[in-house]
């Protein structure tokens, strides 16, 4: 059958359009639209709900625990984007706005003591030029959960609610900055779905950066476990090196993280980083499931809060075994995924720890 030169162009544009997308840019792509983004909308809601809380607690028409549970919801959100660390939020000093992580010399309760004491009329302006120790959900966890503060007293009240407020109002600007430098035409999403753009050469590097922020977190989960297990300080139990230790949403807080990482692993229409592996890597593909659905399970069955756990050799017990089985999730991610995958992770913000 003779085709004229148009009828050939045009079957030609046909097929090309028919031609399957590459693997690593349907990956990256799924991943941003169905698990990064949806994470970063949710932590802007959260965010605006905590400035929200904040003003009507101080208002006198929201109770503590009303308002500590709107904080617990905003921590969980914040967890959620541990493993999803790339673009906007991990620069520009983003992250230690929102939570400020080891507190070893407990510089959040002394700086925010000093803060109130030099600016006993403290304003918006005051807390945006002060340092990320008082700006973010650490300092807010203090005020509102520490055994210190009396918030029912009226004195005690008048005297951080500015403070209070103020940080809700910084999370609500911050995660909205970050979830507009998301949505822009240009923005996060759409450097992770079309290429090349100004961040990505090809599809290859964004799931490479993708894998290297769920790694890193993993890790990052191991270390804030550790600390508080003593494992650098031979074997001595730290329960305030404990992120959240206040709240004793230290636990929750480790499983919203988790399971943020098993579903970049998992993708939310099984089209995340496990997409990318093969029928003949179909047997690593089955270890790390089943090593996430081991050390989630095992989590749950934590029923206790860590620093009751590391109160006692049962505990700690506990603990230890959660730990060993997050480590071969990392390993198996960080070691045989990147390899089989050809990623190079390099070095993280917790190695030297």
């Amino acid at each position: 059958m003779i085709r004229s030169p148009l009828a050939l162009v045009l079957l030609a544009m046909g097929l090309a359009a028919c031609t399957p997308q590459d693997p690593q840019q349907r990956t990256s792509a799924a991943l941003a639209d169905g698990v990064l983004l949806p994470a970063y909308k949710a932590w802007h809601e959260s965010s605006q709900q905590l400035a929200e809380s904040s003003k009507a607690f101080c208002a006198g028409s929201q109770d503590l625990g009303a308002a500590q549970q709107a904080f617990l919801t905003d921590v969980a959100s914040w967890a959620a984007l541990q493993p999803l660390q790339v673009g906007p939020l991990a620069e520009g000093n983003r992250a230690w706005q929102v939570q400020f992580w080891p507190d070893k010399k407990n510089l959040v309760q002394r700086q925010v003591e000093n803060l109130l004491k030099k600016k006993p009329q403290l304003s918006q302006a005051d807390v945006e030029k002060a340092s990320v120790v008082v700006q973010g959900l650490t300092a807010y966890e203090y005020i509102l959960f520490d055994a210190g503060i009396d918030l029912s007293d009226a004195t005690q009240k008048s005297r951080y609610c500015p403070l209070l407020t103020a940080i809700g109002e910084h999370q609500q600007r911050l995660s909205a900055e970050v979830l507009g430098q998301w949505q822009a035409e240009d923005g996060m999403t759409a450097q992770l779905k079309e290429f090349p753009n100004t961040r990505y050469a090809e599809a290859p590097e964004a799931v490479a950066e993708l894998l290297r922020a769920q790694v890193n977190a993993i890790d990052g989960l191991k270390k804030k476990l550790g600390a508080a297990l003593g494992r650098q300080s031979k074997g001595q139990p730290q329960p305030y090196q404990a992120e959240f230790w206040r709240s004793n949403a230290s636990l929750a807080s480790l499983a919203a993280s988790l399971a943020s990482a098993e579903r970049l692993w998992l993708g939310a229409n099984e089209d995340g980083v496990r997409s990318l592996l093969n029928d003949g890597q179909k047997e690593l593909a089955g270890r790390i499931d089943q090593q996430y659905a081991v050390t989630r399970q095992q989590l749950a069955t934590l029923q206790r809060p860590l620093g009751e756990l590391l109160a006692d050799e049962t505990g700690r017990a506990e603990l230890t075994a959660f730990y060993d089985n997050l480590n071969l999730v990392h390993r198996l991610q960080g070691g045989e995924l990147a390899k089989v995958l050809g990623i190079q992770l390099g070095f993280n913000a917790h190695d030297g720890d």
